[in-house]
């Protein structure tokens, strides 16, 4: 039986490539609770994320798993390939979810996303995901698939709050995965999470992620290499922010993005 939902925090793994310690990582993550991993085929890590739910004490069917098709392979055949393909590094029958990683390059709405469905019909994958959508090519994207949309993963945070796409994915019932959560590290400098971490005696890092759970429909995919800092992520799920600091954080005007380069769909 594979978990049905998506799990509020997950491990996320980009820039996690030396295959042991993303073994290490990915182990460590679900041993102390997480359920959820993501990746992507781009990341070049899927053997060793396989390999650390592997050696997790989790079984396979309890970890919600997550990878992405890039920019490159969003053809109809391509996608139907590379998923093969990522299943095959990860040791999987199943996907749980496959995300288009980017509607760019070779991204085309009825093919790509045709390819989507027919995985889903034909059981490789249990959910269809995209990533990186601005709100016009995501509903153009809803329209065009067969199957229901189960989540949308863009980078989201206090300083990226997503107020548009948080809104269609409660107006069309599927979820919002933040990743970049944490602002890259920048949390810590948010006087605004400072002080309200001290309140709590946690870390603006949880109180950050406490914050973006609190919202409807949204996940958060923190990365981390260290035991500590997987530990620490997690430990957001027991902060508990009132009406009044939610609020505090809802109101920060800044704004900052993270992962931004030219043919990102925001900027054309």
């Amino acid at each position: 039986m594979a978990v049905e939902e998506l799990p509020d925090i997950g491990i996320g793994t980009y820039e996690n490539t030396d295959p042991e310690v993303c073994a290490e990582s990915v182990a460590t993550a679900l041993n102390c609770g997480y359920r959820h991993v993501d990746t992507a085929e781009g990341y070049e890590n899927e053997r060793a994320v396989g390999e650390g739910i592997r050696r997790s004490e989790v079984d396979r069917e309890d970890v919600f798993l997550a990878t992405k098709v890039s920019p490159d392979n969003l053809a109809y055949d391509d996608v139907i390939d590379h998923a093969e393909a990522s299943r095959e590094r990860l040791g999987v029958t199943t996907l749980d979810l496959l995300y288009v990683h980017w509607p760019i390059r070779a991204y085309d709405p009825e093919a790509t996303l045709s390819a989507f469905d027919d995985l889903y019909e034909r059981g490789l994958i249990r959910n269809v995901g995209l990533s990186n959508f601005t709100p016009d090519l995501l509903e153009e994207a809803i329209e065009t698939l067969d199957v229901p949309l189960f989540a949308h993963q863009v980078e989201c945070h206090p300083l990226l709050q997503q107020d548009r796409l948080r809104e269609l994915a409660r107006e069309h019932d599927h979820h919002l995965v933040a990743y970049t959560p944490l602002a890259k590290g920048d949390v810590t400098e948010i006087s605004e999470l400072v002080d309200i971490a001290d309140a709590h005696d946690a870390t603006p890092a949880q109180v950050a992620l406490a914050w973006l759970l609190s919202k409807d429909s949204v996940a958060a995919i923190p990365k981390s290499e260290s035991p500590e800092h997987i530990e620490e992520n997690i430990g957001a799920l027991d902060v508990d922010l009132t009406d009044a600091e939610l609020e505090r954080i809802d109101a920060i005007d800044r704004e900052k993005r993270y992962v931004d380069f030219e043919e990102a769909p925001w900027n054309q």
